[in-house]
């Protein structure tokens, strides 16, 4: 009896945080492998997956590995979020008391920091996958960069709604959260206009201000901070009652990143440290609103818009984005090209090398795109520039 031929196998993750475009992603890299013959493996919980899966666990098969058919993904597309779920782990570097069991040994001491690395290695040829393709952020991505110098072949695909990874001028996500953003600054202009307040909106953004700029500068806000430039608070309080002063209704509104700063102070962090050495931000759009009501006597309203801007369905950019990336992934597999993360570079699709990601950061074009002085949005020049102005 002739044997059956294997299917070639590719393996879907999702890491860090959720945003809208990753269901679509999912789905679209599902439907086209299934018509190329790809059978696709849906790894569940990012990276943590492939770290803690165990062969001969029904319990440890269930809860992360996951094959995934078209009939299984019709619908994922209509919600945001990921339906492989998502984690922060990373491999390279576990902390031993948060290791599973098996991963430990007599001699394990828990303030120890492993390299798993070879774990996941491991997991990936007994499952016998040809290709993984990790959907993620700068941290996943790190990862992903750090498997295809060990031999695995890896197609990434950006995502992240500060929209900061480097070689690629848009990230899956960015456009659904700079437009929750705009949507939410303007309805918060009747709360803030009623009582003739003083708004302060704080974004998401740790190092790069983008996602407060771009909603600040298409919402028309009145000053926006940004994650790359240091402000000063009395300066801020002066501009912002000018603004107040000047409008008809009698409020204002500043926009402010969560990994924002005051000269000479330090970004507001909370907790542990993720598996990638990023503590929670958040907490600097409370502290500047209860500076500003000490200087200007004004009251002030504090909205931290946080999870609600990677929350919901993804816009139609996002989805148009995340389903062509999903469909140049695929190109990629059938040519066998690997080690390349798919992108956007001036308003063209294309793909680059993954280690790109490793080689600068991306961050707010600061002379060109905001005045540092006046602490808001100015856009020098726009021709020539890509859709999302850098």
């Amino acid at each position: 009896m002739k044997k059956e031929k294997r299917k070639p196998a590719i393996a879907i993750l999702t890491g860090g945080g959720d945003v809208p475009g990753l269901n679509p992603c999912i789905k679209t890299l599902v439907y086209r492998a299934e018509s190329e013959g790809i059978r696709t493996l849906g790894i569940r919980r990012g990276w943590a997956g492939l770290l803690e899966y165990q062969p001969d666990d029904p319990v440890s098969e269930e809860k992360f590995i996951q094959e995934l058919s078209p009939g299984e993904v019709r619908t994922i597309d209509r919600s945001g979020g990921t339906y492989l779920h998502t984690s922060r782990t990373n491999p390279s570097s576990v902390k031993m008391k948060q290791a599973p069991d098996f991963l430990k040994n007599e001699f394990t001491r828990e303030d120890e920091v492993r390299d798993f690395t070879f774990q996941v290695i491991k997991n990936l040829e007994i499952l016998k996958i040809d290709a993984v393709i990790p959907i993620g952020g700068d941290d996943t991505l790190s990862f992903a960069e750090r498997l295809h110098r060990e031999g695995v072949p890896v197609i990434a695909i950006p995502k992240t709604m500060d929209n900061d990874v480097f070689g690629t001028d848009f990230c899956i996500g960015f456009s659904t959260a700079v437009t929750r953003g705009v949507g939410f600054i303007h309805a918060l202009r009747t709360c803030t206009g009623s009582h003739e307040r003083i708004a302060v909106i704080e974004l998401f953004g740790r190092y790069c201000g983008e996602t407060s700029l771009i909603s600040a500068y298409l919402a028309g806000v009145d000053r926006a901070i940004i994650s790359e430039v240091p402000f000063d608070p009395k300066r801020l309080a002066e501009l912002i009652m000018k603004d107040k002063a000047a409008n008809p209704k009698n409020y204002a509104m500043i926009t402010i990143s969560e990994g924002a700063r005051m000269i000479g102070g330090e970004m507001l962090m909370s907790g542990e440290c993720d598996a990638y050495g990023h503590k929670r931000l958040g907490g600097i759009g409370e502290e500047t609103g209860e500076i500003l009501k000490e200087l200007t006597g004004e009251n002030i309203l504090n909205q931290k818009l946080s999870y609600l801007m990677r929350s919901g369905a993804p816009d139609s950019l996002d989805l148009m984005v995340a389903v062509n990336f999903a469909n140049m992934a695929i190109d990629l597999f059938l040519k066998g090209s690997f080690g390349r993360l798919v992108a956007l570079s001036g308003g063209t699709y294309t793909d680059i090398p993954l280690s790109t990601i490793t080689t600068g950061q991306k961050r707010v074009d600061v002379r060109e795109l905001y005045d540092v002085q006046e602490y808001r949005p100015k856009i020098r020049h726009v021709s020539g520039k890509p859709m999302f102005l850098y």
